[in-house]
């Protein structure tokens, strides 16, 4: 093999191995590139999920608190009745 000879496949060789190099880092940039899209698209939907359950507590809560109030205002005026219809009957009676 002469000197010329030698320095072609040295560079055949080169190009070759940097070629499988680039190879790899396509690969590896491609998975890595996958993944975070994946972690991405989880976590939007994570936040999506937890969007619409906190959205759910809060018309739950807003729908109990409003029973509550109306229950409390009913009893309230229903006993105020049943007092003044017995402060009458005492009154008409004494």
């Amino acid at each position: 093999m002469t000197k010329e000879t030698e320095e072609v496949v040295l560079v055949q060789v080169a190009v070759v191995h940097a070629g499988v190099v680039e190879e790899e880092v396509v690969v590896v940039v491609v998975v890595v590139v996958v993944v975070v899209g994946v972690v991405v698209l989880i976590l939007i939907l994570v936040f999506v999920v937890v969007t619409v359950i906190v959205k759910i507590l809060v018309v739950v809560v807003v729908v109990v608190v409003v029973v509550v109030v109306v229950v409390v205002v009913v009893v309230v005026v229903v006993v105020v009745v049943i007092v003044g219809v017995v402060l009458v009957v005492v009154v008409v009676i004494v």
